[in-house]
This record gives structure tokens, sequence and C-alpha cells, in this order.
């Protein structure tokens, strides 16, 4: 399930977008908000405590190296990462610096899944309102369907793929703990950004409130 769940929920975002066209955004950044909250609380409870009892004195540098590294990645991908899509009306390309900062993103989030099943389930959340965002606005731009087609079947490989990688190459194996913390640093760059991004102007209601605190009891309790 590993290797299934963040796929699947890429693939379901994915359809969901193609037939139901969804147009209201607010459901949309209430389902973003529930999942950087548990993406976020998933990070803090259960991966952070563990690359520090290894008493790895450069952790502290890699989670930084991760913060820095998703900031770098962002300037390509304008925020696709967290749900911020631009572009133009027409579309007749892949915008390829967007693939490929997905890509990566996704690819680099598959590393920690090999050993904390839980994770699998927060990266699957947050990819599910990604994808049907994603979707959406390529459908919107009239970007060919069957580029739109090959985008989100590429995006949902990644994740399943870094997660392959991370169990059968030894010298990922070898540098697992200062990957994790990179993986850390991008995963609380992401999940913070969508937390503040997720309504408009950046303030507080009941039913966003309502749902951070159900992705933080929902992390606890796994």
């Amino acid at each position: 399930m590993n290797y299934l769940l963040p796929l699947i929920s890429v693939l379901l975002g994915y359809v969901i977008a193609l037939i139901l066209k969804p147009k209201n955004k607010t459901n949309l950044k209430l389902l973003l908000a529930f999942s950087g909250s548990f993406l976020l609380s998933l990070t803090v409870m259960h991966l952070l405590p563990e690359v520090y009892e290894t008493h790895n004195p450069s952790i502290g540098a890699f989670i930084m190296v991760g913060i820095l590294f998703q900031i770098i990645l962002e300037f390509f991908s304008k925020g696709a990462e967290h749900g911020h899509v631009h572009g133009h009306p027409n579309m007749a390309h892949i915008p390829w610096f967007l693939f490929l900062s997905l890509c990566i993103h996704a690819f680099l989030e598959g590393f920690p899944v090999s050993h904390h099943n839980d994770l699998a389930i927060g990266i699957a959340i947050h990819h599910l309102p990604i994808a049907i965002i994603l979707t959406t606005f390529f459908m919107n731009a009239q970007l060919n369907k069957k580029a739109i087609f090959a985008f989100m079947m590429t995006f949902a490989a990644m994740t399943p793929l870094g997660t392959v990688a991370a169990d059968y190459l030894p010298i990922l194996n070898d540098y697992h703990t200062e990957l994790t913390a990179i993986v850390i640093g991008i995963l609380f760059h992401i999940s913070s950004t969508i937390i503040f991004e997720s309504s408009e102007g950046h303030k507080f209601n009941i039913a966003k409130v309502s749902m951070i605190i159900m992705g933080i009891l929902l992390a606890f309790f796994l």
C-alpha cells in the first residue's frame, strides 16, 4: 500500500477533475487546509523525532537545505505543490519547468515512505487536491488531453518511484537520515504554506480551523 496510496490519490484527483469539473474553490481550499495540517503534524510528530534520535549534529542543516531546495523548486513550479497555479489562458505544450519541479518534489517525498507507512497516507491526502487543481487548470488552459494524461500519470508515479529507490538502492539507505531531514524541510515549507494560503487574505475561519484540528488529531492517533 505504501506504493499504491500516493499513486491512487493522484489518479483519483485526475478522474474527479475530468468528471465533476469542480468550480467550488472553497471546498478545495478546506481539503488543502486539512492535508497541510495532517502532513505538518505527521512531520513534527513522527519524522522529526526519528531524525533527531540519531544525534547527528548536522540534522538541522539538512532540514534547512530541504526548505531552501523547495523554495528553489517553487521558483520554477510557481507554487503548484500547494495548489497555486498560474499560466496563460491557452497552453499549447506541457509547461516543462512546472512538470520537472513537481516530479522532483514528488520523487523526494517518496524516500521516507519506505520507513514510515503513515506518511504514505499523508502524501496521498496532500496529492489529491493538488491533482484536482492541476487537472482543472490544464483543462481550462486547453492543454491537449493526451498531454494532461501523460503529465498526471508521470506525476502519480513519482512518489512510488522514490519509495522503490529508497527501498532498493543501498546508497540511499546509507544516507536515509540525511535524506529524511531534507524531506522534512520540504514538507515543513509545503505544509505551512498550504495552511496559510488556503483562505483568502490569510484569514482563519471556523471551517478552516476545524479542518486543521482534524488533520492534527488524525496524525496524533495514527
